[in-house]
């Protein structure tokens, strides 16, 4: 393969973030209920042809022009080309483009991850399932890079979907689809927005504070798992409203964990959601900052929207696809 691009969702944690960190569920099992949106990361990759100078090119918020991946500033590029077999023989070009900010909770991070891997995979010729990408996204981010982040949205980013995903003790991960009807689905994208908060944060950092004496979070956690099995029963009974009730329950019992989960902005943005009609939200991903989630009854919309009409909002709308191949092209012909 010679040039390849993938495409990779970026996803809503609903319910059960925190129980997908290894140091809980390899003791206690997890369960998170997530949705991947259309919204997406891309990573365009290509051998570079011999008579380019440079050896790999990658280009993100950053451009660099290395002649060794040892010199790779992009953490997660500069372990994944000698994990997967790439060697500095062969120059590559690497483009990043994202529709959403990194760092803002919707899980980039992992996003990228799988996108990377998928595109190199397919640049070498090999095939890999949605689950062989996911637990590869995992061990990238958990071990090769010693990141503390959860299991959840690699395996979101590369199933795509609404779905029920559970942790065991053992180690292993199964996804479980809700399998709404499409007018159920329709109706619950309806009933929810996202908000863009305006600030970031780096989801390692936020993590490490909610892992530090984990066991100690025991109760609120339990809860917190206990709550996803039931939310995944409202969708199923097209009980949304119910589902939205419960989002203010798990976003209490989230913020609860560690102090500098919210922040008085982030508050004030809940309660003025709130105040306007809005049944339930929470702030996505560790913590802190980006993006919120607001389930919002039929009727209501129009003064929610007003309450947020300072924040960017964008619509939510499920990815169906996961982790994808949009185009790869084969022995290209050189320009002569």
């Amino acid at each position: 393969m010679s040039f390849v691009v993938s495409r990779t969702p970026f996803r809503v944690s609903f319910f059960g973030g925190g129980t997908d960190y290894p140091a809980w569920y390899l003791n206690h099992g997890g369960v998170v209920l997530s949705a991947a949106i259309r919204q997406y990361c891309y990573i365009t990759c290509r051998y570079l042809p011999p008579y380019f100078e440079t050896i790999h090119r990658i280009v993100w918020s950053h451009i660099e022009v290395v002649s060794s991946s040892r010199e790779i500033l992009h953490p997660a590029v500069r372990v994944a080309l000698p994990a997967l077999g790439f060697r500095d023989d062969q120059g590559l070009e690497i483009h990043h483009q994202g529709d959403l900010p990194a760092r803002t909770g919707i899980g980039s991070s992992s996003s990228f991850a799988v996108g990377l891997i998928n595109a190199l995979k397919a640049l070498k010729g090999e095939k890999i399932s949605r689950h062989e990408l996911a637990l590869a996204a995992i061990d990238l981010e958990q071990n090769l890079l010693g990141d503390t982040v959860g299991s959840q949205d690699q395996v979101a980013a590369a199933y795509g979907g609404l779905n029920l995903i559970r942790f065991s003790t053992d180690g292993s991960i199964t996804v479980e689809p809700l399998g709404l009807s499409r007018e159920a689905l329709a109706a619950f994208e309806s009933r929810l927005l996202l908000v863009y908060t305006g600030s970031k944060r780096f989801a390692s950092d936020m993590a490490k504070k909610l892992v530090e004496n984990i066991e100690d979070k025991n109760d609120r956690l339990r809860r917190m798992h206990a709550l996803t099995f039931e939310a995944a029963n409202t969708l199923r009974e097209g009980r949304f409203d119910d589902f939205g009730r419960m989002l203010d329950e798990t976003w209490q019992l989230k913020r609860s964990l560690d102090p500098s989960i919210s922040t008085s902005a982030i508050d004030q943005i809940y309660q003025s959601a709130r105040a306007a009609g809005a049944l339930g939200g929470k702030l996505m991903g560790a913590g802190g900052a980006g993006f919120m989630a607001f389930y919002i009854p039929e009727g209501a919309e129009q003064s929610v929207r007003k309450a947020l009409d300072g924040l960017i909002q964008v619509p939510f709308q499920i990815d169906h696809d996961g982790a994808a191949l949009l185009e790869v092209y084969a022995n290209l012909p050189q320009l002569r």
